[in-house]
Order: C-alpha cells, then sequence, then structure tokens
C-alpha cells in the first residue's frame, strides 16, 4: 500500500530548501532504519519513494525456499505463491506493508531522525551561505544575553558576541539591531558549529571605513597602518595611490560628514586620521600633533625614539592615561620614549639639517643628496652602511643617487 508524500516534499524544498530527491532518501533511509530496528527488527525491509508522483511504498522481502530457517526472512512456496504468482525456490517475494500501521514507536523514531538528519542540512546550508561572508560586516537582531555574551539573529543563522569582542561602552537590549564583523566560524565539539561576532577587531574599522569612503574600497586611498584600543581610540595612517586625492581629507569628508557616521557606529570612538609616510620621524610628527617632537634620538637597533616636547605638549603627547603615546608606538612599531624639554628645544628639521650637513661632509656629497636618507633615519655611518640597495629602491629616490650615496658610505666606512 502507497502513501502520498507530496505535499511533504513541497514544504521541504520551499520552507527548509531541501530538494525533493534529497529529501526522498533521507525519509527511505529514516523509515528504513526505524521499522527494521522496531517492529521489523531482523527483517529485510525495502522503501522506495519517487520524487515527482510523492509515493511511497514499503515492503518485506523474502527468499523463497522448501526448508525455512528463518521465518523473518524466508516463505515457503505455497505461502509465495499467494504474493506472488508462479514464485519459485530461489526467488525472491515482496510483501507489502501498510507505512501507516507500523506503530507509534517506528513512526516517533522515524520522525526523530528525520529531525536530526533535516537540522544538518539545515545548519550545513547556513554555514554555505556565511562561510564567504568572514572578515565582512554583518547585520542582525539581538535576541538575548547568555552568561555575559549577546546571541544575535542574523536572520537564517544564530551568532555570539562575547564580552571579549565588545567595544567598551557596548550595551546592547533585545531587539536592537547592531552592525559587526563575522569574525570566524569555529566548531565547537560540544555546541557545535559557532558564528563569533566583533566589535573590537580592528577589523571592524578598517571594513566600516571600506564601506564609508569610496576612495579606500576602489583601492585609490589605503589603509596603511592601523593601532586601536576598542571604545576609546584608533589612530589610522593613510596614503594615496593618486597624487590629485589627499587621503586625510577622503577619509574624512565634507564638514567631517565620513568619519562621523563611523564614530556613531563605533558609540563615541575617537578616530584619528594620519597622512602615512614611510620615514618614522615624519609619521611621528604626524602622529603625536599638535604636539611637536624635539631633540629626537633615534635607536634603530632597539627599533625606539627618544624625544622630548614642551611641558603644555606633555598631556596632548602623552594622552588620557598613556593612550595616546601607547597607540601612536603601535602604529609605528617603534617604542616611544618621552620626556618633557628642560632646554631650548630643537626642532626635528634642524637636526635633521645638522645631521644632514656633518654626513654630507663626511662623505663627499652634496647636502641635498645627503638629505633625502637622513630623513629615512640613516644619520649616522655606521646605520648607512649596513643598507642594501634593495631596502633603498621603494623610497623613490631614484636607483643612480642610492649607488651614488652607498659607494660614498662604503668608501667612508673603510677609510
Amino acid at each position: 500500500m502507497s502513501v502520498d508524500i507530496k505535499p511533504y516534499l513541497q514544504y521541504l524544498e520551499k520552507e527548509k530548501r531541501i530538494p525533493k530527491d534529497e529529501a526522498c532518501a533521507l525519509i527511505v533511509e529514516a523509515i528504513k532504519s526505524s521499522v527494521e530496528k522496531s517492529v521489523m527488527a531482523g527483517q529485510n525491509v525495502e522503501v522506495t519513494a519517487d520524487p515527482a508522483t510523492g509515493k511511497l511504498e514499503a515492503h518485506v522481502l523474502y527468499s523463497v525456499t522448501d526448508s525455512v530457517a528463518d521465518p523473518l526472512r524466508e516463505m515457503n512456496p505455497v505461502a509465495a505463491g499467494l504474493l506472488q504468482a508462479g514464485a519459485a525456490v530461489g526467488d525472491q517475494v515482496r510483501k507489502p506493508i501498510n507505512v501507516a500501521d507500523l506503530g507509534r514507536i517506528a513512526a516517533k523514531t522515524t520522525q526523530q531522525l528525520l529531525n536530526q538528519r533535516f537540522r544538518k542540512i539545515e545548519k550545513d546550508q547556513v554555514f554555505q551561505e556565511y562561510k564567504d561572508k568572514v572578515g565582512d560586516i554583518v547585520t542582525g537582531t539581538v535576541r538575548r544575553t547568555e552568561r555575559g555574551n549577546v546571541i544575535v539573529e542574523l536572520g537564517t543563522a544564530e551568532a555570539v558576541l562575547t564580552h571579549k569582542e565588545r567595544c567598551h561602552g557596548d550595551e546592547f537590549r533585545t531587539g536592537d539591531r547592531i552592525r559587526c564583523l563575522l569574525l570566524e566560524i569555529r566548531e565547537d565539539p560540544q555546541r557545535g558549529r559557532e558564528f563569533v561576532l566583533s566589535r573590537a577587531n580592528d577589523g571592524f574599522v578598517r571594513r566600516l571605513l571600506e564601506l564609508e569612503v569610496a576612495e579606500i574600497a576602489d583601492k585609490t586611498v589605503t589603509i596603511a597602518k592601523m593601532a586601536r584600543d576598542p571604545g576609546y581610540r584608533t589612530k589610522i595612517a593613510v596614503d594615496s595611490s593618486d597624487p590629485k586625492v589627499d587621503p586625510v581629507g577622503a577619509c574624512v569628508g565634507a564638514r567631517g560628514a565620513r568619519v562621523r557616521n563611523i564614530v556613531k557606529e563605533l558609540g563615541g570612538e575617537k578616530i584619528d586620521i594620519i597622512r602615512y609616510h614611510k620615514e618614522p620621524l615624519k609619521l611621528l610628527e604626524e602622529a603625536i600633533r599638535p604636539a611637536r617632537p624635539r631633540n629626537v634620538r633615534i635607536d634603530e637597533r632597539n627599533r625606539s625614539i627618544h624625544f622630548e616636547v614642551d611641558e603644555e605638549d606633555m598631556r596632548i603627547a602623552i594622552g588620557s592615561k598613556g593612550r595616546n603615546a601607547r597607540l601612536t608606538s603601535k602604529l609605528m612599531g617603534w617604542g616611544l620614549n618621552i620626556a618633557k624639554a628642560t632646554h631650548a628645544p630643537e626642532s626635528v628639521e634642524a637636526q635633521l639639517g645638522e645631521k644632514a650637513t656633518r654626513m654630507a661632509e663626511q662623505l663627499g656629497l652634496p647636502f641635498d643628496l645627503v638629505a633625502k636618507f637622513v630623513q629615512l633615519g640613516l644619520t649616522e655611518l655606521s646605520v648607512a652602511a649596513n643598507v642594501t640597495a634593495e631596502e633603498l629602491q621603494d623610497t623613490g629616490i631614484p636607483a643612480d643617487e642610492i649607488q651614488t650615496f652607498l659607494a660614498a658610505v662604503a668608501k667612508a666606512a673603510k677609510a
């Protein structure tokens, strides 16, 4: 006796996005497994379903034999003849089963197996939908809070925003719409697949800028360096591949509109956008502006910079709880030692000019040529002697000037 499951197949295809042929295979497998483990244990059950018509049939298979040793799997020729005319020894006959009469236990087991299979398929579908969105911004609705973690519904998926990945000051209520970075899709042995969100990751600010600033999206402006203290402050150094485009102005926008939208999204987190320079001293000046570094000393070996600022600029250079100095150090990749100016200040330009003059005399080269290399931090012969032409090829200095400078340095070092 057949059963019509076509409406159920249509429901699965429309609501669960499970193709009819795949759904048929799962239903057949579930029914066969449940009846063989319950009401028809030990018997050879055959279940078939047609995806096109929705017709489902079930049979018990028997081998025809003169000597029946296993009545659950074997049948004598007389009984077999009632099921299939002309059945002979060695044949296999099929006895129809009324699926509706299999009993409550078999039905419940089948339902449990199908639910397990369908849940797995749904989870796999969700994974396929979101796996390419890792590293992108997603929008969701806050559903609840569990042990300090915010559970966010992303439509077809449920994601978690842990306390660690939230910014200082982030407070959410049930029903709030929030934007987050899809940080990763993690496989957890106990909880299964877990979608992890973040608002504290640097990538969140980076992606917000890419969405807000068209020049970053089309690669005209690039984010060269970034340092962030989530919820408090972010420092970003930007560069432009087009000399006609001001990278800082493009990011800030007309009357600060672009950066203001990002600050609003981050709950008031301060955003400092500066122009990127390869030369560490110029980048330092940009990063601590309006404070001005004076009496600068560079320790190339330990990658640290010692400098002084005027007393009225100390608060600006260091920032609240040392945050500005810490972020500037992280942005540059150099350690910073800041002191209060106690004697007549000497500007960075003046110091570089003196060092360029002294080195030009040592090398016997023009001041303008040597000054280009001093601005890169090559302020001493001992430092310049350890630099190769390959390391200087991306500085914008012509190759012939690089060769002239390095040759003079090598000659002076041997003298």
